[in-house]
């Protein structure tokens, strides 16, 4: 027997791991200095949270040219892994600035909730940087336990609670789908590392084995689940509507990046042998998330609830640049994931600030009269539903335009048609939302807005980020090139 040593800690790369220990010791202290007394509104719990992520976020970038590999290559320290994180860092950074206000106005200033956002961050940057199946599960597992609790953060609302169970319910069931599929691809090629599973599939000539083609299917049922893809969106709409509203924002651009990311770095890492097998699964997948999102959300009145169909919509545009696959699908991808984030994110950060107290309004009504009541809050949320409905000069417009190019140069012109389609349908429900908040007479009780010098930071990061993206987005796109580079 051979025996086992310890790995000197010299040898261990710490700048690498440097995220993944910021994110853990931050959220070990926020949960340590709940046994030291502070007042309610106090703001300890957003510092100790901004510091970790300003830590994870430095640490990759001091190594960001840096090739790694980790625990015996389950864990890659790459450009990918590199442009997530600081994707995921400050997407929760954005998040506590919303919330900073928010979370005393609502009464669920707890410590508790900025560790869970942490351990949720910690979650996605371990699905983006993992080479392993089963380290892609534990931090798919460590984001989605963290997200189901702060779904359900304002246990004292019915609506909270029931989006938290229903969230619970079926990504546990999605996540027992996930594992046989990790489980039965494991038995068909004897290991769960992604490169050594695309060494295996490049020299077998079992590639028709139903094991392997089962498991697969199996994994994009799980995968479907955490991006929102149809037929797998039902929680979508409830879990939007019932979580507290900054969560909403953060599991909306977090979370689904995260999917995204694990997605992409199986699909092209592991089964670019098995692209005839998964490629038109996918692409009847984008056309029918696409399709059933904007559709859907055309029948909404209420905005989180359209969002979320939105959201779904969404997912249908960055599977079409997945089925493109390659240098080009990829970097669509994360360029599209970026500027996707922070504008939905900004649509969110809106939401959260108007009502009083406790309450949310969040209906199409609730929002008429705002443009003039509130100039610049109306301009923000017109310039971020332009965006998402992907109308110039704005980033969303680039997204799609880098995106629909790239399927075009794949040949895939149907799935194009059914997007470009799909696009046009969207400006509708987008529109809507201006219409009301400009053509339409307040009601008798105008929604009073919670205005916070930290929400408005957030707004006008998101805002000039949306702006700059949509007339200079050279810089972004050449970097989400550079970082796909990695996986091919």
């Amino acid at each position: 027997m051979m025996p086992f040593t310890m790995p000197s800690l010299i040898a261990v790369d710490w700048w690498a791991l440097g995220a993944v220990i910021a994110l853990s010791v931050g959220a070990m202290l926020l949960l340590v200095l709940e046994f030291v007394p502070a007042p309610p509104a106090s703001n300890r719990g957003a510092f100790v949270t901004l510091l970790a992520l300003l830590a994870a976020a430095g640490s990759v970038l001091e190594v960001r040219d840096a090739r790694r590999s980790l625990f015996d290559g389950m864990f890659l320290h790459d450009g990918f892994t590199v442009f997530f994180t600081v994707l995921f860092c400050v997407i929760g950074a954005v998040a506590v600035l919303q919330s900073w206000d928010y979370v005393k106005r609502t009464r669920i200033n707890h410590g508790e909730y900025y560790a869970l956002l942490l351990s949720s961050t910690l979650g996605m940057v371990l699905m983006a940087a993992s080479n392993d199946l089963i380290t892609i599960f534990l931090g798919l597992e460590l984001m989605s336990l963290a997200l189901y609790v702060l779904v359900g953060f304002r246990r004292t609302r019915l609506d909270s609670s029931e989006a938290a169970m229903k969230y619970f319910l079926l990504g546990a069931f999605a996540s027992g789908f996930l594992l046989y599929g990790i489980a039965l691809l494991y038995g068909a090629t004897g290991t769960t590392n992604l490169a050594k599973v695309a060494m295996f599939l490049a020299d077998s000539p079992m590639i028709g084995n139903p094991m392997l083609i089962v498991g697969g299917l199996l994994l994009l049922v799980g995968f479907g689940f955490k991006v929102a893809a149809v037929p797998f969106h039902m929680w979508t709409p409830d879990a939007y509507e019932g979580a507290p509203t900054t969560v909403t924002g953060y599991m909306s651009a977090g979370a689904k990046a995260a999917g995204f990311a694990a997605l992409l770095r199986v699909l092209l890492v592991a089964f670019p042998p098995l692209m005839s097998e998964w490629r038109p699964i996918l692409s009847w997948i984008a056309a029918l998330t696409m399709t059933v999102g904007n559709v859907t959300a055309l029948l909404q009145t209420n905005v989180k609830r359209m969002l979320a169909y939105s959201s779904i919509a969404h997912a249908g545009y960055l599977l079409v640049a997945v089925v493109a696959g390659g240098l080009d699908g990829g970097s669509a991808a994360l360029f599209y994931l970026a500027v996707y984030s922070f504008m939905n994110l900004g649509a969110f950060g809106v939401l959260a600030l108007l009502g009083r107290g406790a309450e949310e309004r969040v209906t199409i009504k609730d929002l008429a009269g705002l443009g003039f009541r509130s100039p610049m809050l109306g301009l923000a949320m017109t310039v971020f539903m332009l965006s998402l409905g992907g109308v110039p000069p704005t980033s969303g417009f680039m997204g799609k335009v880098y995106l629909f190019s790239v399927a075009v140069k794949a040949g895939l012109i149907p799935l194009v048609i059914v997007g470009v389609l799909n696009s046009v349908v969207s400006v509708f429900y987008y529109l809507r939302v201006t219409v009301a908040m400009y053509m339409q007479e307040p009601g008798a009780e105008p929604v009073e807005i919670a205005w916070a010098p930290s929400a408005a930071i957030a707004v006008v990061i998101t805002l000039a980020l949306t702006l700059w993206w949509g007339v200079q987005a050279q810089d972004l796109l050449t970097t989400a090139q550079r970082s796909i580079l990695g996986l091919l």
